[in-house]
């Protein structure tokens, strides 16, 4: 007699989206997703005995970011830390590419599953910088500019008053605020006397 026929996921609920046709033998699954992914049992029945197919369903996926870059402004000297994160499956590997060009690790520059590392950043390392998340079914990118600030210390908003009157006996505060990269180093005079640390 003919069988009838049941579909189950083995270790797992048959998806929601799931439907039967022809009599229940075909399952179709419309806009598979990775946890569709499974292995699938097939029974038939009658009243002669049974019979049962399994088949394993693996799903593919285009990688997809789930974080990506932004463009950084850094100190020279500073560390430079991006990272890029993608899903995919095959999970991706990732490449870096400076201007256009592919980037190597060097005695500065680490790079390590999606992560860049350049430690004391310098003028020589500004530029355009993609990262590249592949498996066999493509490749995306993720874009970002490094700016690396290096100038010479100068006080163009932040200028010393030139006379300071205050009552003796009081607390007065003199402010040394400098625009510079890196950050300066920073030393007082009183004339030509360096100014040492004390109670006061």
């Amino acid at each position: 007699p003919v069988p009838t026929i049941s579909w189950r996921k083995v270790n797992g609920h048959n998806p929601s989206k799931a439907r039967l046709r022809k009599s229940q033998a075909v399952l179709e699954i419309p806009n598979v997703q990775l946890e569709d992914a499974g292995m699938y049992e097939c029974k038939a029945e009658n009243s002669r005995g049974r019979n049962v197919f399994r088949g394993q369903l693996q799903v593919y996926t285009y990688p997809h970011w789930v974080e990506k870059l932004n463009d950084t402004q850094l100190d020279s000297g500073d560390q430079l830390r991006w990272e890029c994160k993608a899903t995919g499956k095959p999970r991706p590997t990732y490449h870096w590419l400076k201007n256009g060009v592919p980037l190597w690790p060097q005695s500065r520059i680490e790079m390590a599953n999606g992560v860049l590392m350049i430690h004391g950043v310098n003028i020589s390392d500004a530029g355009m910088y993609q990262c590249l998340a592949e498996n066999k079914y493509g490749t995306i990118y993720a874009s970002a500019e490094l700016k690396v600030l290096a100038s010479a210390p100068t006080f163009p908003q932040n200028q010393m008053r030139k006379t300071i009157i205050v009552t003796k006996g009081q607390e007065v505060v003199i402010e040394c605020k400098p625009q510079a990269s890196p950050k300066p180093t920073i030393t007082w005079k009183k004339g030509d006397k360096p100014l040492r640390e004390s109670k006061r």
